[in-house]
């Protein structure tokens, strides 16, 4: 208990040092931007040296950890999908629902963004970056499509093209699992490796208050407080796709296929809800959330020990929403426009990303630079939203793992694994 309570106040401990180094670094940047004459320590040494180095450094790290951690985690996740013989009727369903629910998500997020249109306004200081931003070369739908199968899945992964690493992982996962035992040494290699990337997850996320602080820094020493009106909106529209999503659209769902009340459902999951918020990782919610769902919504944990560990895996509608709202400011901010083949390119690479989505914090900006990489989005755009992340990554994790709750209680119930009288029942 001492060790979960532990690790409980090291993520919260996170969580208050990077909303302090976002707020530093807003206060430092427009200290050097209002305060500080031009000279050649603060363009140079601070603003061009240290400031950029350690915040780009940090971006690079991300960037590091996307192509093995996405391969590993998604032939982890396929391959305990692909066995059919495990998984049943119950574990089509829930794997179905999931990706309906993801995409769904990803088009819910495009949809609000695009009528609040939050990259609109950005100064063209705050995208000045290191790189050019080159226009994107429109491609036709059918050439998306084949693009999706590697010629040389060595050559994918040499080159970070995530759909093509996306299609291989899974296609090795499912053989993984059909092979079974003969396969056992190369499956417990990825289950391994994968394990050490989450590892190098958290390690590279703990420098994330030095990370954000230099690149809001950076960003504000610039601008000053011109970016922050567009940061609000982008902050607004997340989370109202994260609302839409949550009381309409997994409302609807529950409503349609078990004729209960719906926000009874999220009345009872609350507790479990501000977990999640807290903790701001689906992995720490699985335990909660198991035992919620047997004592108070009547589901059978024949079920639920399942689907709800297999959801903190494949299901991440909040980090999906995340990432649609985020194409969309980066378009807008960088002036680049997409088409409808843009947008469709955009739901499948985020649906099938979030297979490989880790379930602990901030994990969901690893994964954005591959959605970006998909349109030809330039990444940088993620430092002008990095420093808010942390406290909107807390609302999508609560996203996530309502949903995963959401699909659990209905294929339970449809399976006749649900106790309505316990879901009924006033607590």
């Amino acid at each position: 208990m001492k060790t979960n309570n532990e690790k409980k106040a090291r993520k919260l401990g996170l969580t208050t040092w990077i909303f302090l180094a976002l707020l530093g670094g807003m206060a430092t940047g427009c200290i050097l931007h209002y305060l500080v004459p031009d000279c050649y320590f603060k363009d140079t040494i601070l603003i061009g040296g240290i400031f950029n180095v350690v915040g780009n450094g940090f971006l690079r790290l991300m960037q590091m950890l996307v192509v093995p951690l996405v391969f590993c985690s998604i032939i982890c996740g396929s391959s305990a999908i692909g066995d059919t013989k495990t998984l049943g009727k119950v574990g089509i369903k829930t794997v179905i629902f999931y990706l309906c629910t993801t995409a769904c998500a990803i088009a819910v997020a495009l949809s609000v963004a695009l009528i609040i249109k939050p990259g609109l306004g950005i100064p063209e200081s705050a995208l000045q970056t290191s790189e050019s931003v080159e226009a994107i070369e429109t491609t036709s739908l059918t050439d998306t499509l084949l693009n999706i199968i590697p010629k040389n899945p060595v050559q994918g992964l040499a080159e970070g093209n995530m759909l093509q690493i996306i299609l291989f992982a899974i296609i090795i996962g499912i053989i993984l699992a059909k092979i079974g035992e003969r396969a056992e040494l190369v499956s417990n290699f990825f289950a391994q490796f994968n394990d050490i990337m989450m590892e190098m997850t958290t390690m590279v996320m703990s420098l994330a208050p030095i990370g954000v602080f230099c690149l809001i820094a950076k960003t504000f020493s610039g601008i000053g407080f011109s970016v922050f009106l567009p940061l609000i909106k982008y902050m607004l529209s997340v989370l109202t796709g994260l609302g839409v999503h949550l009381f309409i659209v997994y409302s609807a769902m529950f409503f349609l296929f078990t004729r209960l009340n719906p926000y009874h459902f999220i009345r009872k999951y609350l507790p479990v809800m501000g977990f999640a918020f807290s903790t701001a990782t689906s992995n720490a919610t699985i335990p909660l959330a198991i035992e919620t769902l047997y004592s108070k919504m009547g589901v059978s944990k024949k079920i639920s020990s399942f689907t709800i560990p297999l959801g903190a895996t494949v299901n991440m509608d909040g980090t999906a929403i995340m990432q649609g709202v985020a194409v969309v400011f980066a378009s807008e901010a960088f002036n680049i426009p997409l088409t409808g083949a843009d947008y469709a390119t955009v739901i499948l690479t985020a649906t099938l990303a979030s297979i490989g989505t880790a379930g602990v914090p901030s994990v969901g900006l690893v994964t954005l630079t591959m959605v970006f990489a998909s349109v030809g989005l330039p990444t940088e755009a993620i430092a002008l939203i990095m420093g808010i992340d942390r406290l909107l990554d807390m609302a999508r994790t609560t996203v996530n793992i309502t949903g995963d709750a959401l699909c659990t209680s209905i294929v339970a119930y449809q399976d006749k694994a649900m106790d309505i009288n316990v879901f009924k029942k006033k607590q």
